[in-house]
């Protein structure tokens, strides 16, 4: 929905408690106790008609006799109740309520209702009122820096700065009681219950910009929609770390498919891709969840997975070396200048090697002259250090003189402290330096490795492909015709030969494919394309044909065409005698032995739309299992990062005397594949199987599409919206020629420039705020912006040295229901009066009219003359707040539609 109301939920001024009771061990007595003693400074009011007072405070008969409207309810009663509680809170003005109660998923026994659960009646009476609801089935909500514990946990939390969020009641209370003896402290933790109304996305849209939260983990089983949850994901992404555990890692049984992509695209594997995409962190455990957010607080940005490794024992090293080998990462490999430098202070019987053994009895000497000679590796991408205690140095000293000749190095240091009390300070002193420090080698190893994805997933967050593409122009309306001429047909597979001729139409090459009806007609073919061929059936039927032998290859001659054909359509009569037998198809041999057999696929999943499958083809790809899924839209980065994900990555990489394929071939056919299952929505499955890729670029030598009928335009599906390029325009301004464009990532070292040209007076009406420099984070979230929910249009000059240079910017940023969004315009000093903010401000407001945006609205300084009238000229009413020394201009332009929707419905 939104997060409209939730500060009554997660900052309330006062609570109700409706169902308060003192009958022992219930959830209303163990709420309104864990709500008068955690130290709330608001008013607690209990309801229940069947008390007067409860212990000293009085209890209150119903809703509508409370004293105040109170801003958060949490409600204890059972279910039949809950609606019409919902419906008095809502009149009486409260705005956020907690439903504990379970059972709402059930039929209500009203006549005139018979088909609606209590669960719909619920939203439906909160509706009207904006009345945000956290669970039903919920354990509630602690916010320990407000002494808030509106739960039936057994027990408070310790203030931090986590934010906790789980869709399992159980996990909280352990986690929780978990968490107190290690003294881990929240902001905020949440039970997110059956989530009828607040859901992960709410949740994370608020949390992102909360100041009291530093990172964000979360608990998640199931999410419902992908858009959603998606754009709010890489929102707060950008501005703070999220680590999840997404449970459910077993493979879930092959649904049934029409195509390999379809079986092999596992749950799993897709919520990994969404993960990867929005620039989280996933680990497998609660546990882990709190370790690898101290990881990300502490460890620099580490950029790849190339470990070197210090120790003062061999046992260590070892360790330390199969964990990362077992998960991933690899050892760095010294060059001979590093082992020369490591020589000259190190004693002869040193390893002479990674892991670098300084011997046990190394002095704080050696781990200086160790640690010097790596700060500055570039065949490595960090440094770990293990230390097990010897009585020769106290190990408090080796980190106190590691810990100050680290502050200058420039690869990021990982420590393990092996034992117990004699190396408590010494991991004391590596963790305010702020240096990530373990108990074990496997920790360290796994710390360092999750610190690299990490850092993956988020330079995957920054890429924005573009709905558009230059290098090549598809013909979209031969694909639209062979569509809906299957459709209309009432065809969900297309044939082999129109799976082909789309492919083509995108780019992407195939191998030639002739169509007969018969084995004369095939053998006839093949004498015309010249031998040897390959044969394969033609059956609307059958999609996976070597099942049922119906492909043969390198037929030398006519006479071992016809055989091959006659043979194939006897034995379909006999495996499958109801399926129809259109044909044959021939194709010229390709010579597999000059390539690899890839498969590369689609599937539309039913939360995050298409994924698009990349991995080892063949007629044993099922067997080999070697995939990688990725979300798109795709571009090359992108497209790269999914082939690198492969073992098959390999092999294509070249190896002996095998040469590499043509990866930007590969890579460009990803790309569109992409482009066509972004375009065409009617596309349900999609495989090209097997795609051969040599130095000589890539051939489909098999593809198969599956459709159905599609409601909406071609990117509602999507759970990431492309870089909206059809938005782009090229224009000349009082005689100079511009781009006027919406914002890239790419932007931010024009953007910084841009902010270096505005005058303290520019910056102040447009932010309110003096700032000079405005820092790498602002900037990013600048330039690395959601276009589900955000739109940021620049007028960009590009003949200039450097690179394009901004000249203004004009922005409006929605809530998450695309109600409201608010607007910024800014245009350089010089570029001041000339029609420029004007040209910018009705582009964006067409923007924002076509994406179903209610109002534009946005604050300006009553003093900025030029800007209020701007806003008077493009139609805003301008109204004065009492008290202040800014006014509202405001802008209705229509019906909201909520991103991931289809304004048409």
């Amino acid at each position: 929905m939104s997060i409209r109301n939730l500060e009554s939920l997660f900052r309330p001024r006062s609570v109700a408690v409706i169902g308060a009771t003192e009958r022992p061990h219930s959830v209303g007595a163990t709420v309104l106790a864990n709500l008068r003693n955690g130290g709330f400074a608001g008013a607690v009011l209990a309801v229940n008609p069947k008390y007067r007072t409860l212990g000293t405070e009085p209890c209150y008969p119903a809703v509508d006799a409370l004293p105040c409207q109170p801003d958060l309810a949490v409600i204890c009663t059972p279910p039949a109740t809950v609606p019409a509680l919902i419906e008095a809170l809502g009149r009486r003005g409260t705005r956020a309520a907690i439903v504990l109660s379970t059972g709402l998923a059930v039929l209500a026994n009203q006549p005139q209702q018979p088909h609606e659960d209590l669960r719909q009646q619920m939203l439906d009476a909160a509706r009207p009122y904006l009345l945000r609801i956290l669970g039903p089935n919920c354990i509630g909500l602690i916010s320990p820096t407000l002494g808030l514990n509106a739960s039936f946990a057994p027990g408070d939390g310790l203030p931090g700065t986590l934010a906790f969020a789980t869709q399992s009641g159980a996990l909280a209370t352990a986690v929780l009681d978990w968490a107190r003896p290690r003294q881990i402290g929240f902001s905020h933790f949440i039970s997110l219950g059956d989530s009828a109304d607040v859901d992960v996305a709410d949740v994370l849209d608020y949390l992102s910009g909360d100041p009291g939260t530093r990172a964000i983990l979360l608990y998640v089983e199931a999410i419902r929609n992908g858009r959603r949850f998606m754009s709010a994901a890489r929102a707060a992404a950008r501005s703070k770390p999220i680590v999840i555990v997404k449970a459910g890692r077993a493979p879930e049984g092959a649904r049934a498919a029409a195509s390999h992509t379809g079986a092999l695209a596992g749950r799993d594997d897709i919520y990994d891709a969404a993960i990867r995409r929005a620039g989280m962190l996933r680990v497998a455990s609660t546990e882990d969840l709190f370790d690898a957010v101290e990881t990300l607080a502490r460890a620099r940005p580490v950029y790849g997975n190339r470990l070197a490794i210090i120790t003062n024992g061999g046992g260590a090293g070892v360790m330390a070396t199969d964990a990362l080998i077992g998960l991933g990462g690899k050892l760095a490999t010294l060059t001979a200048d590093r082992l020369a430098v490591l020589d000259g202070g190190l004693p002869p019987t040193w390893s002479r090697a990674n892991p670098i053994d300084i011997i046990g009895d190394a002095p704080v000497t050696r781990y200086l002259h160790a640690c010097d000679a790596l700060s500055r590796a570039t065949e490595a991408d960090a440094v770990l250090l293990l230390h097990a205690p010897t009585a020769i140095v106290p190990s408090d000293e080796i980190a106190t003189a590691v810990v100050s000749a680290s502050q200058e190095d420039d690869l990021p240091l990982f420590t393990s402290w092996l034992g117990g009390d004699s190396v408590v300070r010494a991991r004391q002193l590596c963790r305010h330096a702020g240096i990530p420090t373990y108990d074990t080698p496997e920790q360290a190893v796994m710390g360092f490795l999750q610190a690299a994805e990490y850092r993956r997933n988020q330079q995957l967050l920054m890429q924005t492909p573009p709905s558009v593409t230059d290098d090549f122009q598809p013909d979209r309306q031969q694909v639209r015709d062979i569509v809906d001429t299957a459709l209309a047909q009432g065809r969900a597979m297309l044939s082999e030969q129109e799976s082909k001729a789309i492919l083509a139409a995108y780019g992407i090459p195939i191998v030639q494919t002739l169509v007969a009806p018969d084995a004369d007609g095939a053998a006839a073919l093949a004498i015309s394309l010249g031998f040897p061929v390959a044969l394969k059936i033609d059956s609307p039927d059958i999609t996976h044909k070597s099942d049922v032998g119906g492909v043969l290859l390198d037929l030398p001659d006519a006479a071992a065409v016809r055989a091959a054909a006659r043979t194939m359509s006897a034995r379909i009569s006999c495996l499958r005698p109801t399926a129809r037998l259109a044909g044959f198809t021939v194709q010229p041999m390709a010579n597999r032995n000059a390539g690899i057999e890839l498969i590369v696929g689609m599937v539309a999943d039913l939360v995050f739309g298409p994924v698009i499958l990349f991995g080892h083809g063949g007629t044993a790809v099922s067997q080999i299992r070697d995939h990688a899924i990725g979300l798109p839209p795709l571009n090359t980065v992108l497209a790269a990062e999914l082939v690198q994900r492969t073992r098959v990555a390999c092999l294509l990489a070249g190896y002996r005397d095998k040469p590499s394929a043509d990866l930007e071939a590969l890579n460009a056919a990803l790309v569109r594949v992409s482009a066509l299952v972004c375009d065409v929505p009617e596309i349900a499955e999609l495989d090209i199987n097997p795609l051969l890729a040599g130095p000589a670029g890539v051939l489909a030598l098999d593809a198969r599409i599956g459709i159905h009928m599609a409601q909406g335009a071609a990117q509602d599906r999507l759970a990431i919206l492309p870089y909206p390029k059809e938005l782009e325009e090229r224009i000349t301004w009082n005689g100079t020629p511009l781009m006027l464009r919406p914002i890239r990532p790419e932007d931010e070292p024009a953007m910084r420039a841009f902010f270096e040209q505005l005058t303290s007076d520019d910056i102040h009406t447009r932010y309110f705020c003096s700032f000079r420099d405005p820092g790498h984070p602002r900037l990013a979230r600048m330039t690395q912006i959601d276009y589900a929910r955000e739109m940021s249009l620049v007028a960009v000059s590009d003949g200039h040295e450097g690179g394009p240079h901004i000249l203004g910017e004009v922005r409006a940023a929605a809530d998450p229901d695309n109600a409201v969004a608010e607007l910024g315009v800014v245009v350089r000093s010089d570029c001041q009066g000339k029609g420029l903010g004007t040209l910018l401000l009705q582009r964006l407001i067409a923007t924002c009219r076509a994406r179903g945006t209610r109002t534009l609205e946005g604050y300006v300084l009553s003093g900025n003359r030029p800007m209020l009238d701007l806003a008077r000229r493009a139609g805003f009413s301008v109204s004065a707040e009492a008290g202040a020394d800014a006014v509202r201009i405001r802008l209705e332009l229509g019906r909201a539609v909520a991103p991931g929707s289809n304004p048409g419905t």
